[in-house]
């Protein structure tokens, strides 16, 4: 367990290893400020009741774990995903060839095509916005991140080299690697 003051309340990080009499006598002598708590492992029943009772006294908010998510593993498939292909993973996915048209990777993590990506590509597809799409050749009529998705441009020309595909103030933004390109 974690505290800090911030401006306006307590912050409270959460590792899993607490019981409710740690966190009664941790926050006994604190002032009664808010509690804003952040949750990163386990929580037991006791712990939670001990937090709702605190945060009745205090006023309570829960807010998502900071920092990057663990997403579980990356999966590495070697070959040319054909159409009627389809790839769902609950981690990245790095496609050793290419992603054909109609073809479907669907990844809660990045999705990295080395090769050309003419299929449909969904990365962060359990809400993870900070996901991306990279391909050598970015070629795809729609890309989907989080719940964004983007249609390729009419009359959009040939290859354009390596390119990555991004969430940027609401709104997907496919730009080089390196240097920021068109909105889609």
């Amino acid at each position: 367990m974690r505290i800090r003051a911030t401006l306006n309340a307590l912050a409270l990080r959460l590792d899993g290893n607490e019981t409710p009499e740690m966190l009664r006598k941790a926050l006994a002598d604190l002032p009664p400020l808010p509690l804003e708590v952040e949750v990163a492992g386990a929580v037991g029943q006791g712990v939670l009741e001990a937090l709702l009772e605190l945060g009745r006294e205090r006023g309570l908010q829960l807010r998502p774990q900071r920092g990057e998510k663990y997403i579980p593993y990356t999966e590495v498939i070697d070959q040319t995903l054909r159409s009627g292909s389809r790839v769902e993973s609950p981690g990245t996915v790095v496609i050793l060839g290419d992603v054909n048209a109609g073809a479907e990777v669907v990844a809660a993590g990045d999705i990295i095509v080395v090769g050309k990506l003419r299929g449909l590509a969904h990365a962060g597809a359990t809400g993870r916005e900070e996901a991306a799409i990279w391909a050598m050749s970015l070629e795809a009529k729609q890309l989907r991140i989080a719940h964004h998705v983007a249609q390729a441009p009419e009359g959009q020309g040939g290859p354009r080299g390596p390119e990555r595909a991004r969430v940027h103030e609401g709104q997907i933004v496919v730009e080089a690697w390196g240097k920021p390109r068109e909105k889609r």
